[in-house]
C-alpha cells in the first residue's frame, strides 16, 4: 500500500511538503512527444524502459503515443504495470528462481510478458514454468554487445541458445536483446556512435548465423536515451528501449548531444526540498539526503542556481555550497535535479505533477520497491 502524498490537487507548489518528487508536466509532455517525433519515417518502434518511472499512468501515455509496449527489469515491476492496464511487457533481463518464474508464467494469462535468457539451465527452467502454467512463453536471447554484464556471447553461443529455445515445447524464440548499456553515458558523441557500431556488428553477425541455422530472427531490441538514434539508423534494430528521456537526469545532461541526431530533452523530474539550516556563510543544508535522491551517478544539481552546488549528502541532509551572491534563509524551497532518475524514483510513492506552479495530478509509483 502506498502512503498518502504530501500534496493535494490544486495546491500551490510552494505549499507542498518536502522532500517529495515533483514532475513538471509541460516539460514532461514535450519530452514524451519529442522522442517518437524524432523517429518519424524510420522503420523502428519505441518500447520505453519503465524502470525509469515504474508508473502505469506514464506507461499508458507512452503507449498512446505509439509505443509497442514497455520494458521492465523485474517480474514484480511487470506485475504492477500489468495490473495498471499495460498489455505488452518485456522483462529485459534474466529471471531466475521458482517464485519469480511462477509469477512470470501466471502474468501471461493477463498480458504478453516476454523475458530474456542467456543460459541453457535457465531456458530449461523457463520451459518447465511455462508448461506448469499451460502457456507458451516468448523468450529472447540476450547477447553481450559490449556492456560486459549479462548476455550470451554473440555468434555461435547465441545461436545454440536460440536453437534450444526453439526446441522447447512451451517456449518461442522471440528474438535478440542487444542493449549496450555502458555506451549510454560515454560523453563524446563519437564514442557513443563507435560503441553502438560495434554492437550492430555483433547483432548482424548473430542474425546471419541464425538465418544459416534456419532460425528466423525478426526482432532485435535494445538502445537507450544516450544512443537510440544510432540504433535506429542501423537497420538491424526493430525496437528502442530509451527510458530516461522523459525525465533527463543530471548525469545524462553531461553528455554531448550536438551532431548526435538526438533531440535536446528537458529536465522534468525534481526533488522538492526545504532549506533547514544556514549554519555558516556559504553553506546551507536541505532536508533531502540519501533517502531522497540517489547519488550513484553523482550529486544532484540545484536547479535555477548556477552558483549553488550540492557537495555532500547524508541520510537526511544535503549540504549546499554557495559560491556567489545567492543566499538562502531557513524555509526556502528548492528543486534538485537527481543525478540518476531511476533509483531516485524508487524512493517515492507518488509523482506530484505540477503545471504553472500548482499541483495538477498525483500519479502513484506502483512498481516502487519491486524486489522480485
Amino acid at each position: 500500500m502506498t502512503c498518502q502524498p504530501a500534496a493535494e490537487i490544486g495546491m500551490p507548489l510552494a505549499a507542498v511538503d518536502t522532500p517529495c518528487l515533483i514532475l513538471e508536466l509541460d516539460a514532461f509532455e514535450r519530452n514524451l512527444k519529442r522522442l517518437p517525433e524524432s523517429l518519424h519515417g524510420r522503420n523502428v518502434r519505441l518500447r520505453p524502459h519503465a524502470k525509469s518511472h515504474k508508473c502505469p499512468e506514464i506507461a499508458l501515455r507512452q503507449i498512446a503515443l505509439g509505443a509497442a509496449g514497455v520494458c521492465v527489469q523485474k517480474v514484480s515491476e511487470a506485475a504492477a504495470l500489468v495490473a495498471g492496464g499495460v498489455k505488452d511487457v518485456l522483462v529485459a533481463n534474466e529471471v531466475v528462481g521458482a517464485p519469480k518464474l511462477k509469477l512470470l508464467a501466471e502474468l501471461n494469462a493477463r498480458a504478453r510478458v516476454a523475458v530474456c535468457a542467456d543460459n541453457a539451465d535457465n531456458v530449461a527452467a523457463l520451459d518447465a514454468a511455462a508448461r506448469a502454467a499451460g502457456i507458451r512463453l516468448d523468450v529472447l536471447v540476450e547477447i553481450d554487445v559490449g556492456a560486459k554484464r549479462c548476455g550470451a556471447e554473440p555468434g555461435a553461443p547465441a545461436v545454440a541458445l536460440a536453437s534450444q529455445i526453439a526446441a522447447c515445447g512451451n517456449l518461442r524464440f522471440a528474438g535478440l536483446q542487444a542493449y549496450q548499456g555502458s555506451a549510454q553515458h560515454l560523453r563524446k558523441v563519437g564514442e557513443r556512435r563507435d560503441a553502438i557500431a560495434r554492437a550492430v556488428d555483433d547483432v548482424r553477425a548473430t542474425t546471419r548465423l541464425l538465418g544459416a541455422a534456419g532460425i528466423r530472427c525478426d526482432y532485435v531490441t535494445g538502445a537507450g536515451t544516450g544512443s537510440y538514434m544510432f540504433e535506429a539508423a542501423s537497420s538491424v534494430y526493430h525496437e528502442l528501449q530509451a527510458g530516461s528521456y522523459i525525465f533527463m537526469d543530471a548525469d545524462y545532461a553531461k553528455n554531448e548531444w550536438t551532431e548526435s541526431g538526438i533531440p535536446q530533452f528537458e529536465h522534468s523530474l525534481f526533488v522538492w526540498t526545504t532549506v533547514m539550516s544556514t549554519p555558516a556563510p556559504g553553506r546551507a543544508v536541505v532536508d533531502a539526503g540519501l533517502k531522497a535522491s540517489s547519488v550513484d551517478s553523482g550529486m544532484p544539481r540545484v536547479a535555477d542556481y548556477d552558483d549553488v552546488e550540492c557537495v555532500r549528502m547524508s541520510d537526511e541532509h544535503g549540504v549546499l555550497h554557495l559560491s556567489g551572491a545567492t543566499r538562502f534563509k531557513v524555509g526556502d524551497k528548492l528543486k534538485l535535479i537527481p543525478g540518476h532518475c531511476d533509483p531516485t524514483v524508487n524512493l517515492y510513492d507518488w509523482f506530484v505533477c505540477v503545471r504553472a506552479g500548482r499541483v495538477e495530478a498525483l500519479w502513484p509509483i506502483t512498481a516502487r520497491g519491486a524486489v522480485l
